[in-house]
């Protein structure tokens, strides 16, 4: 199966200030979420530098679409391609490469890609984004970060020779990056969004890092909100939401979420082992007030 993505708008620039929610609609009574006529939605979660999970999994999924047919097939990938694992290099140059032959194709923004351009573009010191997981992105593109180094010091060594080291292809397709994507009764977003809020006023920091109140909210959002970000043992189907990241860099699973008419089912890409995953003995206690790494 031929890689890549098809380009959408990119995203508003992100702002810091949290809107206050509109009073919340309680959860009662919606009809069964659905997808049109002759549509099979395929919505894979986070990645994380898995390459060899992202292989198996398109197969599985160009396989699916053969034995089942269908008319309109489409692929939503939830964001968070890169870090963590040992491919983020490799992760983006399948996802940015062109056309996924029989399938139309959307790329959502994750956090880590946010955090990734916004340190390659010069804003913010990028401590955080190198401190979880970054440092792997960096090897993926041939750039040696020593373990001892200081953190401060290597951030700033690394930023320039990372930014002759990534394709201005690479570049520009994370720049282009949507928010989020609605299919009929659907909305994919990377984290969650705020509940009580209409998605045209959704603080676009929030679609990128939620966790709370978005996790446990019985808010009816509209649309049944397909996400990545917090990572689940087992995909989670509440009445609101569903949630397929897997913790590929780490469990050696990747999800992927099959949606057919009023049907919900699950392919699933293991590994059978762990990655071993190193942040090469950086400070695990930093939080990052920006893009909510964890």
């Amino acid at each position: 199966m031929k890689a890549a993505a098809r380009l959408t708008a990119g995203p508003p620039p992100l702002r810091l200030r949290r809107r206050s929610a509109q009073r919340q609609t309680p959860f009662f009574g919606r009809h069964r979420h659905k997808v049109g006529g002759g549509v099979r939605v395929y919505a894979v979660g986070d990645i994380h530098g898995r390459l060899d999970l992202l292989t198996r999994m398109l197969d599985q999924i160009d396989e699916d679409r053969r034995y089942h047919g269908v008319d309109d097939a489409r692929l939503v990938f939830l964001g968070d391609y890169i870090d963590r694992g040992p491919h983020s290099a490799d992760v983006l140059e399948l996802l940015s490469g062109g056309n996924f032959e029989g399938f139309t194709t959307t790329c959502l923004l994750g956090n880590h890609e946010g955090a990734f351009v916004d340190y390659l573009e010069g804003r913010g010191d990028g401590i955080d984004w190198l401190t979880y997981g970054g440092i792997a992105t960096a090897a993926s593109y041939g750039v040696a970060v020593p373990p001892s180094a200081d953190i401060i010091d290597m951030a700033e060594a690394v930023r320039p020779l990372l930014r002759k080291a990534v394709p201005p292809e690479h570049r520009h397709f994370l720049k282009c990056l949507p928010l989020s994507h609605a299919i009929d009764d659907y909305l994919f977003v990377h984290a969650g969004l705020l509940p009580g809020l209409p998605l045209d006023r959704q603080d676009p920091l929030d679609l990128l890092t939620i966790r709370e109140p978005f996790l446990t909210s019985e808010v009816d959002h509209g649309r049944m909100v397909v996400h990545g970000h917090t990572m689940v043992d087992e995909p989670e189907i509440q009445k609101n939401r569903i949630a397929i990241d897997t913790g590929a860099f780490a469990t050696g699973r990747l999800t992927c979420l099959v949606l057919d008419g009023g049907e919900k089912r699950f392919l699933v890409a293991d590994a059978g082992r762990k990655a071993v995953v190193s942040d090469n003995g950086m400070d695990q206690g930093r939080d990052s007030l920006r893009y909510g790494f964890s």
